[in-house]
């Protein structure tokens, strides 16, 4: 799994390599592909695997913002912020924000100028969704990361019809191509008829 993007510049070897030692760091584990790791490292390394797939060999701020755009994201729970989609909606944009400010200090140690610092900033805030093909590319990233890694887990939590509105509403941000790859994604039974009947 961690290898998934393969040889690169030895610039961005160092900032992948503090991106995911800070993620390796998440104390919730999942089982993903086999393999059993931290929950923000396994998205960091999904979306990093989506971005492949989709893109093909991004440029580095591409590959930067998939990798870091849950950097330590377990530090700020959903829990500490009110119930209700208003709270929710408040604390997924704060951690953009924070994601973006914290990654600043991995990739200046690393060498990175301030514009490709502040593209990848940029990039994980997805500033300019909808009109910038980089943004979309990490909304879609994030999203296929999201399903694969807790799609099951949500369908087990929560109601049926609830879960299926949750995937509706992730599928209206997605681009046609993250559509198709959406409906490839490896999950158990559950996880499947949930996410085919939210597509069809």
């Amino acid at each position: 799994m961690r290898g998934l993007t393969g040889a690169r510049n030895s610039r961005l070897d160092v900032a992948l390599g503090a991106i995911d030692a800070a993620n390796a760091l998440d104390p919730t584990h999942v089982a993903v592909r086999g393999e059993e790791l931290p929950l923000a490292l396994a998205h960091g390394l999904l979306a990093s695997a989506w971005i492949s797939r989709l893109v093909g060999d991004g440029d580095d701020a591409l590959i930067l913002a998939a990798r870091a755009h849950h950097l330590r994201r377990w530090e700020v729970p959903r829990a500490s912020y009110p119930a209700g989609k208003a709270g929710y909606l408040r604390w997924r944009k704060d951690q953009k924000a924070r994601h973006a400010r914290d990654v600043e200090v991995l990739l200046a140690d690393a060498g990175y100028d301030p514009a490709t610092i502040e593209r990848v900033q940029a990039l994980i805030r997805r500033d300019d969704l909808g009109r910038d093909a980089g943004a979309q590319a990490i909304e879609d990233a994030a999203a296929l990361a999201f399903l694969e890694t807790q799609l099951s887990e949500l369908a087990t939590k929560l109601e049926h019809a609830h879960v299926v509105e949750v995937l509706r509403k992730t599928a209206r941000k997605l681009s046609p191509a993250g559509l198709a790859a959406a409906s490839e994604i490896p999950l158990d039974g559950t996880g499947r008829v949930v996410l085919r009947e939210a597509l069809g």
